[in-house]
């Protein structure tokens, strides 16, 4: 039988995988900064409160990917915290995350999503980000000392 992807919606239990997949790849290249900690420890209170979203892939039935939507406004999120185990990447993992939280950004209402990156740290998730359909968008304040390139996808 083949292993198919799984998106699946975030529960309290997933929090643990959900900050050690994300903590991974922030680490390998960055360090980890107080808005990481905050969004990471209390997801329910910094993510979903107010209407954000968070997502999972699993596959083989475990949980080797996620991501997240913030709400900015009622028209707007902020896609963050994609992460991939790196054991599981180069089967589209990415790509299904991606896809997912476009339609969960539709659902919520959103008329636009909006993400910061890096172009050196994460240049393959910036390639990923352009593959479904995101643009670069000039750079304002942002959150992150580590984000060096805006983009937006309208929806």
């Amino acid at each position: 039988m083949e292993n198919k992807i799984v998106i699946i919606d975030y529960s309290p239990e997933y929090q643990p995988a959900f900050k050690a997949l994300n903590v991974s790849w922030i680490e390998k290249s960055f360090e980890m900064e107080p808005i990481d900690f905050y969004q990471l420890d209390h997801p329910e209170e910094a993510i979903l409160k107010d209407g954000g979203c968070i997502i999972l892939a699993q596959y083989d039935n475990k949980i080797v990917g996620t991501c997240a939507l913030i709400r900015m406004d009622a028209a707007v999120v902020e896609m963050i915290k994609m992460a991939v185990d790196e054991r599981y990447r180069g089967l589209k993992i990415g790509y299904e995350l991606g896809r997912a939280i476009i339609d969960k950004a539709k659902q919520l209402g959103a008329k636009k999503i909006e993400l910061y990156s890096n172009t050196k740290g994460s240049a393959s998730a910036v390639q990923l980000y352009r593959k479904l359909g995101f643009r670069e968008i000039p750079l304002d304040h942002m959150e992150f000392k580590r984000a060096d390139i805006k983009m937006e996808l309208e929806l």
